[in-house]
């Protein structure tokens, strides 16, 4: 995998068009906690910023077993600031008719906490923020779905965003494009999980499950997921779909329906999306002077292991580039610990480097 990730960095020297180092800007790092011990785990590996989200529907990564209540949030934000870090709580689905008052006390909720800033992707909920907690800072959410620089600068002239988070389909000269013209600082994905769907506009897994990521903050609820084993095989289902199915000694990941292996035209093969992790990291230098302001990591579902791992090496590789820009390169031992945690151990670049684009 080391060879794959040194390769990739390629990429990086064909975008040098971008900017010069006069631009350069260095990247703050942004990373997940699905529970306390991870928060912990990303803030005493060197994160700038931990997100993480409640125990409901309010978030979009709701897991059971994961994520925080009242008193597990209050001891995390404690914690960070210790440290000099900064929290986030993901407010980032969206509420349903009647169900509006229970987004809206979590957005109480956070400014009750003092938390550093909310992540939203409901425009009431902006409306709802700007108005009853003025101070509190929103970023927009990648599940708003905000592609473009007009949409960003909506967002911040009605409610007062103050950093965006661009969803992962855009190359690497749209990130830029946004960039130059919008006065929100950007946000993108470094590393973690890719989807084939635009986030915020996921529709595929509820035909399955009958409940969706944009509304009840999973696509593949644990309850709906079933393991059978016959012989040497193993079935994943979803709701009683089979969504895949795995050979002895096979790497078998989590179910979800974008990511099953499906019979097309008499073959088997991932027809939607393989499994595979983004890593962006060789692309360090080209977001840097593009004026990437955040660099995200993905896994709020992942283990206190992952966030300890990805957040170390991505602290080392942002502060290499910071002290030498001109002379940063990936080390291996960079690139054999990502590829250790990269999901189907395989990465990408995505969206990043789209040749049509």
């Amino acid at each position: 995998m080391a060879s794959t990730v040194l390769t990739l960095f390629g990429f990086a020297a064909a975008f040098s068009f971008f900017g010069d180092n006069q631009n350069m800007s260095v990247p703050e790092l942004v990373c997940p906690a699905g529970n306390l011990p991870s928060l912990k785990t990303a803030v005493d590996n060197g994160a700038d910023w931990v997100y993480m989200g409640l125990k409901d529907e309010t978030n979009a990564r709701n897991f059971a077993g994961l994520n925080f209540d009242a008193r597990s949030a209050s001891e995390g934000l404690r914690y960070a600031h210790a440290a000099g870090a900064k929290m986030l709580l993901a407010i980032n689905t969206f509420p349903q008719g009647q169900a509006a008052p229970r987004w809206q006390r979590a957005i109480d909720d956070a400014a009750g906490f003092g938390i550093d800033a909310v992540i939203l992707a409901d425009a009431g909920l902006m409306k709802y923020a700007a108005e009853r907690h003025p101070q509190l800072r929103l970023h927009l959410s990648v599940q708003t779905s905000a592609t473009n620089y007009e949409a960003i600068n909506f967002y911040h002239e009605r409610f007062g965003i103050a950093r965006a988070v661009l969803p992962r389909v855009l190359s690497l000269a749209q990130v830029a494009d946004v960039i130059k013209n919008t006065p929100v600082p950007i946000e993108v994905f470094g590393f973690g999980s890719l989807c084939v769907m635009v986030e915020g506009r996921c529709a595929l897994s509820s035909y399955v499950t009958g409940e969706s990521p944009n509304t009840r903050g999973v696509c593949s609820p644990a309850k709906a997921v079933r393991w059978e084993k016959h012989g040497d095989i193993l079935d994943a289902k979803l709701n009683g779909v089979l969504i895949d199915r795995f050979a002895a000694g096979e790497n078998a990941g989590y179910p979800t329906l974008c990511k099953g292996r499906f019979d097309v035209d008499d073959e088997t093969y991932y027809a939607i999306e393989e499994p595979s992790s983004l890593n962006a990291m060789a692309l360090l230098p080209e977001l840097a002077n593009i004026g990437v302001a955040a660099i995200k990591i993905e896994g709020r579902q992942r283990s206190p292991a992952y966030v300890a791992a990805v957040t170390r090496i991505w602290r080392a590789a942002i502060d290499s580039y910071a002290t030498h820009p001109e002379r940063f390169s990936i080390q291996p031992d960079w690139a054999s610990g990502l590829a250790r945690v990269a999901e189907g151990q395989q990465h990408t670049l995505g969206a990043y480097h789209r040749k049509w684009k």
